[in-house]
């Protein structure tokens, strides 16, 4: 083993032990009973999230570590992958032994969390020591952003003939029928097109995580990250259209009747339905305990929906939306929501919302066009008797808390993809721009730019791939699920922050690509969690275990 990859194990076994020492502190704050104080916990938000920052820091180490232990393992290991080893490794272990970013000006050090001491013992550490005095250094990101130049890109195989096959087809049709086009549909604030959803379709993409008895695919989330990686390369919103079928798919496939499953899941597989998620409340947003969208039942057994929902996703082209509601006002918080399948007439341009009892009115967004945003009015829209999920009442917040670890790490994904078209933009313009007589990349803060947004870029990807598998194994990984999605959408701002700063003045007009990646990547630490609810779930989720293991 490469004398690098056995210092980055050592290196992470004592960061561990160091993440150990904050999660012992921040436990003896917060969980002074063992068990963690609801109270206590928002007093010390800053604390407990500053925890989950390190922990994920940690998680992404481990990840990395055992990415450039593959490459080697296949014979992959080269020059380019040693450098985003030292250049990640340096800079994630000198952040833990100074200070952790949650954000642009949120910074969280080891003294105001106790662990001074033990900061100072993991940079003490040899091979700790090592990486942040010759990890990520000039000369480093210098050669790493020369390979760039030369076309080189860290180790990406899988090992495994079907995922890598699966890459190739997904990048090829990205770069054919998406790329070219994304911006030209940002700018006209346009649908994807309808025709190139059918070929999406056709391709296997609504249907990659249903099983094959339904007609899906039958793959699992690590398919899905690349699926869902390469089409955001192009544009979010192409990767982002399979996430609609995602969790409709894994609601009804997981919680729903027989009747149901053999109803929606082929039409979902196949694209012939097109589905909406139904959930956030214009007073609620990431409080679901405190939904009011009513779903009343009727004498027949139907039901009728009544209320408000915003930031409904492709609602107008949508044929079928899940729906989360409160069925039994009676009883408060999670305990009287259920989750309606409600069928509705797929809208056009002219008449987006036809069906009686529904009304919407587009949001105007920054980015993430291509599918529009709405606010919903429901007004006695009728469901079927035979659409409340699984034929059980009181089970809806349930149901969907169960979608989360998926829809989580694909999120992670898209934020990969959308990073990588950032990488892709700037170090274009790096090479192709002229000032004072060479190129930009040329010059060392562009030159540092690039060198470490690829390094944070295959940190985020690996800790997303290891959260995909904990889930085709079948373990549960909402700890795992919410790191890779708050460390990767991090990722992706910063990433596309920086390839706009390489464009100069350039990148702030619209003409340009990176406009609209900027504009796409900031939505990223807001849905499916916003980062503060990620770090809020991994703190309180490994308080009162040993680290990063449950109670």
């Amino acid at each position: 083993m490469s004398d690098w990859i056995s210092a980055a194990k050592a290196a992470c076994a004592a960061a561990k032990t160091y993440c150990e020492a904050v999660r012992a502190a921040t436990a003896a704050l917060v969980a002074p009973s063992g068990k963690a104080d609801a109270a206590l916990v928002e007093q010390h938000q800053r604390i407990v999230h500053g925890y989950a920052w390190i922990g994920t820091t940690v998680a992404a180490l481990e990840a990395t570590a055992d990415w450039a232990a593959r490459a080697e393992k296949g014979g992959r290991y080269g020059e380019v992958e040693e450098l985003v080893l030292l250049v990640g490794f340096g800079e994630y272990l000198g952040q833990l032994t100074s200070a952790v970013p949650m954000s642009q000006n949120e910074f969280v050090r080891p003294a105001e969390l106790g662990t001074a001491d033990a900061a100072a013992t993991l940079a003490a550490d040899p091979a700790a020591a090592n990486f942040i005095a010759e990890g990520n250094t000039a000369k480093n990101r210098a050669a790493l952003a020369a390979l760039l130049a030369d076309n080189a890109r860290p180790d990406e195989t899988f090992d495994d003939e079907t995922l890598d096959m699966i890459r190739e087809q997904f990048r090829a049709f990205t770069a054919d029928r998406i790329a070219p086009n994304a911006h030209k549909w940002h700018l006209a604030d346009d649908l994807i097109p309808i025709e190139v959803v059918e070929e999406m379709a056709e391709l296997g993409v609504f249907g990659v995580c249903i099983s094959e008895e339904f007609g899906g695919l039958g793959l699992g989330k690590t398919a899905m990250c690349l699926v869902s990686e390469e089409l955001s390369r192009g544009w979010i919103c192409a990767g982002s259209l399979g996430t609609r079928s995602e969790i409709a798919g894994e609601l009804i496939g997981e919680n729903g009747t027989p009747e149901q499953k053999a109803k929606y899941l082929p039409k979902l597989a196949d694209g012939s339905i097109l589905p909406t998620a139904v959930f956030t409340e214009p007073d609620t947003g990431s409080d679901l305990a405190s939904v009011r969208t009513r779903g009343v039942r009727q004498v027949d057994g139907s039901w009728q929906i009544k209320g408000a929902k915003t930031w409904i996703t492709h609602a107008a082209r949508a044929d079928l939306m899940t729906v989360l509601c409160r069925t039994d006002p009676a009883t408060p918080g999670y305990g009287g929501l259920s989750m309606l399948l409600g069928e509705k007439t797929r809208g056009s341009d002219d008449n987006p919302f036809p069906d009686a009892g529904i009304d919407g009115s587009e949001i105007e967004v920054l980015g993430y066009r291509g599918m529009k945003e709405y606010a919903l009015g429901f007004d006695d829209f009728p469901v079927a008797a035979e659409g409340l999920l699984g034929g059980v009442e009181g089970q809806g917040f349930k149901q969907l808390m169960r979608t989360f670890e998926g829809a989580r790490i694909q999120t992670a994904a898209r934020a990969i993809g959308v990073g990588w078209n950032a990488i892709d933009l700037g170090l274009k313009y790096a090479l192709e721009r002229k000032q004072f007589g060479k190129p930009l990349l040329a010059f060392p803060r562009v030159s540092d730019k690039l060198a470490l947004m690829v390094a944070e870029l295959v940190m985020a990807r690996e800790l997303t791939y290891s959260a995909a598998r904990h889930k085709d194994k079948g373990e549960r990984c909402d700890i795992e699920a919410g790191q890779a999605k708050l460390l990767a959408a991090r990722v992706a701002w910063s990433n596309a922050d920086n390839a706009l700063q390489i464009h100069g003045g350039n990148g702030y007009a619209l003409e340009y690509e990176i406009s609209r990646v900027l504009c796409d990547a900031r939505i990223l630490n807001i849905f499916e969690g916003a980062g503060e609810i990620q770090a809020q779930v991994i703190g309180r989720g490994t308080l009162q275990a040993q680290p990063w293991q449950r109670p």
